[in-house]
Parts: C-alpha cells; structure tokens; sequence
C-alpha cells in the first residue's frame, strides 16, 4: 500500500514567554460563572467562540458535537423547572451545616444568563468511520468535553463568562429540545457577560470544597 501524500510544510507559530504568560492568565481566569449579565452577547462573539471550539480534538476525527441554542421561553422555563427539582432532591441529601451551606449557593444562572447552548454527542455519527473507539466507544463523549472546555476558554478571551448546569434531568432536557434519539447531553451552558471575575472557584470561595493539592501530582509507575 502506497503511504499518503504528506501536506506541504509550513512554518509553526513560535508561542514565546509572553503568549504563555497570557495562556496562564486565561487558564486561571477560566471560571465557572454563574452570575450574570442580562444584556446581549454580541452574535459575532458567540460564532467566533463555536468556531475555536469546533478546533477541539475528537477522537478518529469525528466531531461529535452538536449544540443547540435554546431561545425559545417555554423551552427555557422547562430546563429551568428540571434544574429546581433536581436541586431541591440535592440539597435534601445534604444535613445539618453541609445543608445549610448548599441552600446558600448559587449553582445556575439560568434565570439571567442570554445565551442557554445544551451541547449533545451524536452517537451515531458516522464520521471517522468508528476509529479510535472500538475498545472505547465512550471517547465520543470525552471529545465532547475537550470542545466544550475549548469553547469555555475561547468565551473567556471574548469577555464571556459560562456556566456548566449538570444539575438537571438529561432525558427531560432531551424531550424537551426535542432531538434526535442519538444525541446524548454532554452539558447545558449558560453564557454571557459576568456579573464579576475571580481567579478563585465559587465553591472554594464560598467553603465548600478547597482545591486539591493531589490533583496536580504526577504519579509515576
């Protein structure tokens, strides 16, 4: 069998210090938002943010994503009907401080937040032609989390903010977005101008969970 034709080359981006100083600055002010202003986000931003998430990697090339903004009201109210339910069984697990302290925080922006995108994985896509996922077909999904952790960086640089709500009932979010049966619901975000920024998670700041410092050990074998 003849090897494929290699591209033409051509010369790399040089990524100096300072675009990795930057690089960390939006890593550290990549956060999950909540708060939210109701003005509009400008369509060119959210396209130019769609279209760097659509760079993500994918396993076999797939592509698996798929989001759908939700704009209409009653769609909207449903998800947030879904949200209040789920909340409400969430916090009744929790007692005594640990109760109190999960009814004190703000977990969604779903009421303020301008742009509502539920991103799905297409499970029966065909694209890629199934390589790469024989052994781990779940690699569909996990290519969807790589594009939606791309487009939250890529919403942070536009002057965005987004909040992932998994707080919720996938299969009535599904009916209610009214898709198709193989599309799977990775997240639902809310995106928009933030109310404030922080380098600092919301549930750090507000006592609920530290960062981990084993999260960032290498373990060697």
């Amino acid at each position: 069998m003849s090897e494929l034709p290699s591209p033409p080359s051509v010369d790399p981006p040089v990524f100096d210090a300072g675009f990795r100083a930057r690089l960390a600055d939006l890593f550290a002010w990549r956060r999950d938002v909540r708060r939210f202003r109701t003005d509009a986000v400008d369509e060119a931003e959210l396209r130019a943010c769609l279209d760097l998430a659509a760079l993500a990697p994918s396993v076999g090339n797939s592509q698996p994503w798929r989001f759908v903004r939700v704009s209409d009201p009653g769609r909207r109210a449903a998800v947030a009907a879904s949200f209040e339910r789920c909340n409400a069984a969430a916090r009744a697990g929790y007692a005594d401080e640990r109760g109190a302290l999960y009814a004190r925080l703000k977990l969604a922006g779903l009421r303020e937040a301008p742009v509502h995108l539920a991103v799905f994985c297409d499970s029966a896509t065909e694209a890629g032609h199934g390589l790469g996922r024989a052994t781990m077909p779940e690699m569909l999904r996990y290519s969807v989390a790589a594009c939606i952790h791309a487009f939250w960086l890529a919403a942070r640089a536009h002057g965005l903010g987004v909040g992932w709500v998994s707080i919720l009932e996938p299969a009535a979010v599904t009916r209610t977005l009214d898709v198709p049966d193989a599309w799977d619901l990775i997240a639902y975000l809310c995106v928009g101008h933030p109310v404030e920024a922080h380098t600092d998670p919301e549930l750090v700041r507000h006592g609920w969970q530290e960062r981990c410092p084993e999260t960032v050990r290498l373990h060697e074998r």
